[in-house]
């Protein structure tokens, strides 16, 4: 085996696993999401809870390919846009659309 094969092989084996888990690694989206119920409110709880159902049957899955963000307003128009506006810098931090 010449050097220059010998060089060639051991440079696509040294690389060979950095690929590997580059392909595998799935991108991570955030996702926010403004309640305009209190956390405690039952109704509120059930339509969050079918959100992430709906997601997770379009194979979303928590942790894995997305982030959620959860901001309760207690139907308060003042507390509503703090939260709105915590939300979209959370979300936006790395300026990618989704």
């Amino acid at each position: 085996m010449s050097r220059r094969e010998f060089i060639g092989a051991t440079n696509g084996v040294a690389t060979w696993p950095f690929a590997a888990r580059a392909q595998s690694a799935e991108r991570v989206r955030r996702i926010g999401v403004l309640m305009h119920l209190e956390a405690s409110d039952r109704e509120g709880q059930d339509r969050l809870s079918a959100f992430l159902e709906g997601l997770r049957q379009l194979e979303w899955i928590e942790g894995r390919n997305m982030q959620i963000h959860t901001r309760w307003g207690a139907n308060n128009t003042e507390r509503r846009y703090c939260r709105a506006t915590t939300l979209n810098a959370r979300c936006t931090r790395d300026h990618s659309p989704l």
